[in-house]
């Protein structure tokens, strides 16, 4: 302060002052800038970085939203921020903190096993019913980053339906004279969203959404070179119990040719009539592809067969399935003759957030619907998740309009304000730290592993990635340290370059956000 008196000088005896002029005028004014207006002054010089980062070539192009805001919820750098954008997987942060709010977290359903008959003399006169009340955790995958901690994993997808027939054996019951149905009227008929593109069907992150799930919904089917050239590939489909009439119209390539089978598997839609063509070459490692099954309800069904079979029970009818809530409405009023209880929420939710698993959004999705909507259907899903975003939430209702659980949807837009309002709203709720546990964090298990590493923000940033055709998409966290954290969604859609590139560039923001 005394530097600046200097610059001040009177003008007569009668003490007035003035400021002084020239060089020593300019000094005082930047001074008394920096001395009174350091917050603004910082924030335009992080606006600036930002800017130019987001237009250095190559996306000069690329539409950006970003939305970074402090604890207080104060905005740190803005850019679009009220726009909408095509969220891909960041749409999975709706269902989940939707959820996480309005279920406890350890809220679990049941699927049941009913009899269409008595039971007598170990017999039971009529169907066996499996009915799935929307458990997507039927199948082989872990729920904790500790993959080696008590019940963190599930290894056989089969598990569940062995425990159902373990319960049946308890009962004394060694036939069956009618038939095993799949009933997976939890949910509503309509399985495949129409929003989804066609060809994406046929694999397990667009698998059809039912009231049972098993094994994802999905076959995986492993495939490697035959012995010779021109010998068909081999290809192996687990589990065995998938019903598929599957042809293979494969191939083995010369060493070093072509490897394409990978992506040329189709079913003829509505049928278990499936078949792989293309090629493989000699030498070549294989690999395993996942191929969703058109009726998981059927699947599921196939499925508990196999595991009365194993068991010595045996079945003389068909092996059926339905949508129809009203089919077995009678047998589901009487007392189930064998039942399972799923793994908590918050297994759930994890999947969904560190791994990005669709299927489990979508289910969620549906049992927002069944449990505060009326019925399980993508539209009373999203009708509850747009309530809360709304009415619990404080999210402008112009800056999202969803369409499914997932993100696959391509006409899901959501804006990254809306994201950080989201997460802000999460952060403070008395579930946080159970939705928590599944939100990736860098350096760790989950899709931020190799992300940040190495860089004074590994194991600071905790995020939920995104990522479709042209689009990609990161909103979370950053730990500031000494309890502080700033939210932050990056929104990058039309873009043209590669992902490694997107994502690095995306990685820059947030480390020069956080820099700041």
């Amino acid at each position: 302060m005394p530097k600046l008196i200097r610059v001040l000088r009177t003008t007569d005896a009668s003490g007035k002052w003035e400021v002084g002029s020239g060089k020593g005028l300019q000094a005082w004014l930047v001074a008394l800038a920096f001395l009174l207006l350091p917050t603004q002054v910082q924030a335009q010089s992080l606006t600036q970085r930002m800017d130019a980062l987001l237009d250095r070539p190559p996306f000069q192009s690329t539409l950006w939203g970003v939305a970074v805001v402090d604890e207080n919820g104060r905005a740190v750098y803005s850019r679009n921020a009220d726009r909408m954008f095509v969220p891909a997987s960041n749409t999975k942060l709706v269902v989940t903190t939707v959820a996480a709010a309005l279920l406890p977290p350890d809220f679990t359903v049941k699927t049941s096993l009913y009899g269409t008959g008595p039971v007598v003399d170990g017999v039971l006169q009529g169907d066996l019913v499996l009915y799935g009340r929307g458990d997507p955790a039927f199948g082989v995958r872990c729920y904790a980053i500790d993959t080696t901690s008590v019940n963190a994993c599930d290894r056989d997808p089969a598990e569940n339906l062995r425990e159902l027939v373990a319960g049946l054996k308890t009962r004394g019951i060694t036939s069956i004279t009618g038939a095993v149905v799949g009933d997976g009227s939890y949910f509503e008929p309509q399985t495949i969203h129409p929003g989804w593109d066609l060809f994406d069907t046929n694999w397990w992150y667009a698998a059809p959404v039912t009231g049972l799930a098993l094994n994802d919904n999905s076959v995986d089917i492993h495939w490697e070179p035959g012995e010779s050239v021109g010998a068909p590939a081999k290809l192996s489909l687990w589990p065995e119990y998938h019903g598929l009439r599957f042809e293979n119209r494969t191939r083995t390539a010369p060493r070093g040719g072509v490897t394409d089978v990978d992506n040329r598997m189709w079913r003829t839609p509505g049928t278990f009539d499936a078949w792989a063509e293309g090629t493989v070459a000699l030498g070549h490692r294989g690999g395993t592809d996942y191929f969703a099954m058109w009726n998981p309800n059927l699947f599921a069904a196939h499925g508990l067969r196999a595991i009365l079979a194993e068991e010595g029970i045996s079945v003389a009818g068909e092996t059926s399935s339905t949508t129809d809530s009203l089919a077995y409405a009678a047998a589901r009023r009487s007392v189930p003759l064998a039942e399972v209880t799923s793994r908590p929420l918050k297994d759930w939710i994890f999947p969904i957030l560190n791994t990005s698993q669709n299927l489990y959004a979508e289910m969620l999705l549906k049992q927002l619907g069944r449990q505060f909507g009326g019925e399980g259907s993508w539209e009373a899903g999203i009708d509850v998740e747009r309530r809360f975003l709304i009415d619990s939430m404080g999210v402008d209702s112009m800056q999202f309009a969803l369409k499914d659980g997932s993100g696959l949807a391509a006409d899901n837009l959501v804006s990254p304000q809306a994201f950080t309002r989201i997460l802000r709203f999460i952060r403070r709720h008395p579930h946080y730290e159970a939705w928590a546990a599944g939100l990736p964090q860098s350096g760790q298990r989950g899709s931020l592993r190799s992300r940040f590493v190495g860089t004074a923000l590994e194991g600071k940033v905790q995020a939920k990635t995104g990522s479709i055709s042209r689009v990609h998409t990161l909103s979370g966290y950053i730990d500031r340290g000494n309890g502080k954290y700033w939210t932050f969604s990056v929104m990058a859609n039309h873009h043209a370059q590669r992902s490694s590139a997107v994502l690095g560039r995306i990685d820059e923001v947030v480390r020069l956000v956080a820099a700041d």
